[in-house]
């Protein structure tokens, strides 16, 4: 069941360097939100705080809150492993592992998170590979290695993996900015099946790319160098780029800056 997350008053830290602040926002549920605005205002560091991914960096610490359905995933008693099973990440560059075939890529989160028999694991890693649309493309060698697939490919087979294990949240980092047109296109068109069954954020340098498969979008930008970065305005996608409320959305999407 995809979930409904609630963002308030979040700052996010690097040590003592305030990265992104005050960020208060609502993702609805089987949708895509796009994260847009200049480099360094802390879009994919805001990405990483929604499955406790920050905190991994050192001197990572946030400051606020983010609900899940009403579940504070910061709360005391919530474990990251598990908040990162129910919100999945895709990242910038394709990941898979590189030592790994396709078939044990995709079950590798199933075989952590539990014991599967073997005609478990088959199901569930055919059903995330049509559901990443890939099986037909590798059905007849899922013992190769990963590694050995295009860029688009592996980035849809990390997508699988992500799946896989049956997140309620996908959060994809640029997903396509190392793919070529076709392959980017692929993963738009799989993005737009996905949120079928999953609540998506994106973060994206590509305008168009935000137009094409978002409902939503958000734009931050910082208010100076060394500021932190801040949610300048969210609304939804068609109003964003047609009649933006604030004066420096316009002039980010209309290329005036940034």
């Amino acid at each position: 069941m995809a979930k409904r997350i609630d963002i308030s008053g979040l700052s996010a830290f690097y040590g003592s360097h305030k990265a992104i602040e005050d960020i208060s926002m609502t993702v609805e549920p089987r949708s895509v939100t796009a994260f847009i605005g200049p480099s360094g205002c802390g879009k994919s560091t805001f990405l990483r705080t929604l499955n406790r991914m920050h905190e991994v960096t050192p001197g990572g610490r946030v400051e606020g809150k983010v609900l899940l359905d009403d579940e504070n995933l910061y709360a005391s008693n919530v474990d990251p492993v598990t908040v990162r099973r129910t919100v999945g990440m895709v990242f910038q560059r394709p990941n898979p592992f590189p030592t790994m075939s396709i078939f044990d890529n995709v079950a590798a989160g199933l075989r952590l998170n539990g014991s599967y028999r073997k005609s478990e694991l088959n199901d569930v890693v055919e059903k995330s590979l049509r559901g990443a649309n890939l099986w037909n493309e590798v059905k007849d060698r899922l013992n190769k290695p990963g590694s050995g697939l295009s860029g688009g490919q592996q980035q849809r087979l990390c997508i699988a993996r992500a799946i896989a294990v049956e997140p309620q949240v996908l959060l994809m980092d640029e997903p396509c900015s190392a793919l070529d047109p076709i392959s980017t296109l692929a993963i738009e068109d799989l993005i737009g099946e996905l949120k079928e069954r999953f609540t998506i954020v994106i973060v994206t340098h590509n305008m168009q790319q935000a137009a094409r498969v978002s409902d939503r979008t958000a734009f931050f930008n910082l208010a100076a160098v060394g500021k932190p970065g801040r949610l300048i305005e969210i609304d939804e996608t068609e109003r964003i780029f047609s009649n933006p409320s604030v004066q420096a959305t316009e002039d980010y999407i209309s290329g005036r800056f940034g």
